[in-house]
């Protein structure tokens, strides 16, 4: 950590910017770390009983399955080689631990669609009910086990907005049996909900949140060391950033869209990317500690212009059903490849967001734990065994730079991360029976 003064006052992580727009909203924005918030070594809150930094957890959705021949690497351990799928991860291959061979093992009633079944196994390790899963979803699980301190106990963060299928496709986080919890899908809507603009200025391009903060942070940078007054500057600059970012999408991004409606996102990447910025603010101004990101849906139906990809759509891609070149077909597995690079491309920019974020001696990736998993295995015949997921982050407490090929079930999976990483110490998950070796350092 640059520049560490060890006699200057404490701030709290807790410190928020505050103010009224134009329009008489409150506006909130908070802080990043500080090197005024932790003690000398900077790894712990000096203002704050020496607390120290917390962890936080974000499980992160793709929907539909994958092609095995190009994601799975051949080979375990160190060297493994990086597949089409996984290229976007080949820069950070030291910062991530790429996992295959897990058994989703809830899925028992095959009378139900196979998503749904997969869906509710995935994200609750419990059976689909024919109307949701049998119970809570894991980043609820896990937001129930912190304390609550924060803003807000989790946040359910979404990219797609199309609109087919019912509650299962359309959500992964579950508060418990027939209680979902929809994702934001709307980057402006998010926007208010962190900084509480509630006001159409800004989306407008009339005037910028900022404006209501700008006496109070300029006042908070008198009192500060260079280098923290100079991380508040890159702060606000980045706020600005995500204003101009949101407002440059086209109109129809404000609207949800109809049940029903034939809907396809043009640019989900920039949506994707925004919605990324979004989260990491979050996270490292301690608004949450537990999200969930969905960025497609369960059995997922759009198309991937930006990929070039618009004759059919994407669960068409898994299956060879006359509108496509899909199943086991040499042209639908390339397809389906380029879908599930995006996939791990926009995983790797997330990552890369939360490792860019200084936090005490480290990085905001060094205190998050976020878990990729995937709605099936092999796509076309919603295969639930050899099931993947790719970890990242909460480097001393994960082994990084490995491919590993696990025995066991999704429960374990979770329950390894989420006692061994999290110290929630939950001790059980449906479907759980044991601690799975290879993950924990």
């Amino acid at each position: 950590m640059a520049n560490v003064i060890t006699r200057r006052t404490r701030l709290s992580r807790r410190l928020f910017l505050e103010g009224l727009s134009a329009g008489g909203a409150a506006v909130t924005v908070g802080l990043p770390p500080l090197v005024s918030m932790f003690n000398s070594h900077g790894t712990a809150y000096a203002a704050e009983q020496q607390a120290k930094p917390n962890r936080r957890f974000v499980l992160w959705f793709n929907g539909n399955g994958i092609p095995e021949r190009y994601w799975i690497p051949d080979r375990t351990g160190a060297g493994y080689d990086m597949t089409p799928c996984l290229a976007p991860l080949a820069r950070m291959r030291d910062d991530v631990h790429v996992f295959s061979g897990l058994d989703n093992s809830a899925i028992v009633n095959t009378a139900f669609d196979g998503h749904s079944t997969a869906m509710s196994a995935l994200m609750t390790c419990t059976r689909y009910s024919g109307r949701g899963p049998g119970g809570a979803s894991l980043d609820q699980i896990v937001a129930r086990r912190f304390p609550f301190q924060e803003r807000f106990r989790s946040l359910q963060i979404g990219v797609s907005q199309e609109s087919f299928g019912g509650a299962m496709q359309k959500n992964m986080s579950w508060s418990g049996p027939d209680r979902p919890l929809p994702p934001e899908e709307i980057p402006h809507r998010l926007f208010d909900r962190l900084f509480g603009a509630r006001e159409e200025g800004w989306v407008k391009r009339k005037r910028s949140i900022l404006d209501a903060v700008r006496a109070d942070a300029s006042q908070l940078q008198k009192g500060l060391p260079k280098d923290d007054a100079a991380r508040i500057d890159e702060h606000l600059s980045s706020v600005r950033d995500l204003e101009r970012a949101i407002v440059s999408l086209p109109p129809e991004y404000r609207d949800l869209m109809p049940p029903g409606e034939d809907f396809d996102m043009k640019d989900w990447p920039r949506v994707a990317k925004v919605q990324s910025d979004l989260l990491a603010y979050a996270l490292a101004t301690n608004q949450t500690r537990v999200a969930s990101y969905m960025l497609t849906k369960c059995q997922g139906l759009a198309r991937f212009p930006w990929l070039g990809h618009t004759s059919a759509r994407h669960h068409d891609y898994t299956h060879k059903d006359g509108k496509a070149p899909g199943a086991t077909g040499a042209e639908g597995q390339r397809i389906l490849r380029d879908i599930c690079r995006w996939h791990v491309e926009e995983f790797a920019y997330l990552v890369g967001k939360l490792k860019s974020i200084p936090e005490g001696a480290g990085t905001l990736l060094d205190n998050t734990l976020l878990v990729f998993v995937h709605e099936h295995a092999e796509a076309n015949i919603h295969k639930a065994s050899g099931m993947i997921a790719i970890v990242a982050g909460s480097r001393d407490r994960l082994v990084h730079g490995r491919h590993t090929r696990l025995e066991g079930t999704v429960g374990d999976f979770y329950l390894t991360l989420t006692d061994g990483v999290l110290d929630t110490g939950l001790g059980t998950l449906p479907t759980a029976a044991k601690r799975l070796p290879g993950i924990l350092a």
